[in-house]
């Protein structure tokens, strides 16, 4: 739902953009109001990934969710009024979907078992696809006949469904399974237990900031993601336009061509999850071997695409093809380095996402501006190979990097048995023990054990 709200903008540009279209903006204007989402997304990343450790994820979540959704309402009207009004609302729209990925991780920290992260982590991101196959098909017939105008029934729609499912979500939704009235017993055990305990996951030490910042493995996380959101851009947003521009091909008109990629990644983001899990739970490989493996699929084949699609020649329908495969193997990296935050700190895993998926959007707002950079003024098929090519050559490095450095172990800073006991109960244990005249201190060993 997060997605389709994101996405309905697109069809309204169109409408901009159209010769027959209700607003004459020019392209500069269209990416004010495009970017300004971005701006609001990015600005709200780690402070509510910060605060989602501290108060809980669920709240922020969906609140987040019903704040995009309810002033999804707002732009046709918005729209009428002026760009400088649209780019406000969309502004506010992008703060409010900012918490959204980073409480999700937070929450899949303390719901899903290890053995069963890459599956339910695909399910829960891939779902961004599912809605986009459904959303581009719907926004068309939408703005063709739909109520108050066409494309204004694009935002209502959606907006409605949206808010509706933000409401459910915050009754029937819990942060952790200790909270949740109707799982069962057994469930709920396994799921603690699976996860270290409860306090493996709940428990609230210091963030480990310098021990993160050092960490290896997390870095491998960073630069997969932002080489991931970089190549990305490219597939999804300059692809179509190099063949809107030199091979008269706007894939952008056809819903069902433009649905094609979204529903490949999707299938095959589900198809990869269940190996990844199987690999785990074989035993014959381990979390660390089994994301390498998945990722380097997810990343290594949407960069031979990239560089293929560079040589098509004049074959729109080659390109789509490419575009179609590119798009489908780079779904496998939901079970590569998506789900790796949960992996190596549970604890932390919402506050590793806001950093990784923050600078991740970052460089995926490069891919444009280094695309327009390079075929300003001459956007023939040769400026368009060295777009594509550079794309790969960033999904190269990225996947490569994270295949040396990665892992799927859980760090020694995430490790509960580290923390160190708080205060309030050495204090506590101590005046018990002095009240009970027995002179006796309770060692630090057993304290700590205790506050675990």
């Amino acid at each position: 739902m997060n997605h389709i709200l994101l996405t309905s903008i697109n069809p309204f540009l169109f409408q901009v953009h159209h010769k027959d279209g209700t607003f004459i903006w020019s392209t500069s204007q269209q990416g004010y109001v495009l970017s300004s989402f971005f701006y609001g997304y990015v600005l709200t990343q780690i402070p509510f990934g910060i605060l989602a450790k501290k108060y809980g994820a669920k709240y922020f979540l969906g609140v987040g969710m019903l704040i995009n959704s309810v002033f999804g309402f707002l732009v046709p009207v918005a729209a009428e009024h002026s760009i400088v009004a649209l780019c406000i609302i969309r502004f506010i729209q992008g703060l409010g979907e900012g918490p959204i990925v980073p409480c999700t991780h937070a929450l899949l920290a303390k719901w899903i078992p290890p053995t069963e992260r890459s599956r339910l982590g695909a399910f829960v991101y891939a779902g961004a696809q599912f809605g986009t196959v459904f959303s581009l098909p719907l926004s068309g017939l939408l703005s063709e006949y739909g109520f108050a105008g066409g494309w204004p029934s694009i935002f209502y729609v959606f907006g409605l469904v949206g808010a509706i499912w933000s409401i459910a979500f915050l009754i029937y939704c819990y942060e952790e399974p200790e909270a949740h009235p109707n799982i069962a017993e057994d469930e709920r055990k396994y799921i603690m237990s699976s996860v270290w305990g409860l306090a493996g996951v709940s428990s609230s030490p210091p963030i480990p900031y310098k021990d993160i910042v050092c960490s290896l493995p997390f870095w491998a996380i960073l630069i997969a993601h932002m080489g991931q959101n970089y190549g990305y851009e490219t597939l999804m947003t300059e692809l179509p336009t190099f063949m809107k521009q030199v091979l008269h091909f706007n894939i952008k008109e056809n819903g069902t061509l433009s649905a094609l990629p979204y529903l490949a990644m999707w299938i095959f983001s589900m198809f990869a999850s269940f190996i990844a899990d199987s690999m785990i739970t074989s035993e014959r490989f381990t979390h660390t071997a089994t994301r390498k493996i998945i990722n380097g699929i997810g990343q290594y084949g949407p960069a031979v695409c990239l560089v293929a699609a560079s040589y098509t020649g004049c074959d729109p329908y080659l390109t789509v093809g490419i575009l179609t495969v590119g798009l489908g193997l780079n779904g496998a990296v939901y079970s590569g380095f998506k789900v790796n935050h949960l992996d190596i700190s549970p604890r932390f895993a919402g506050i590793l996402m806001s950093f990784t998926n923050c600078l991740a959007n970052l460089a995926g707002l490069l891919a444009p501006i280094i695309a327009g950079y390079v075929i300003q003024g001459k956007p023939t098929q040769a400026a368009w190979r060295v777009v594509f090519v550079a794309a790969a050559v960033v999904y190269l490095f990225s996947s490569t990097f994270y295949i040396l450095t990665a892992s799927g172990k859980r760090q020694p800073w995430d490790n509960p048995n580290n923390d160190a006991p708080p205060a309030a109960t050495k204090n506590k244990t101590s005046n018990n023990n002095r009240a009970a005249g027995t002179g006796y201190m309770v060692p630090s060993s057993d304290v700590e054990d205790t506050a675990q």
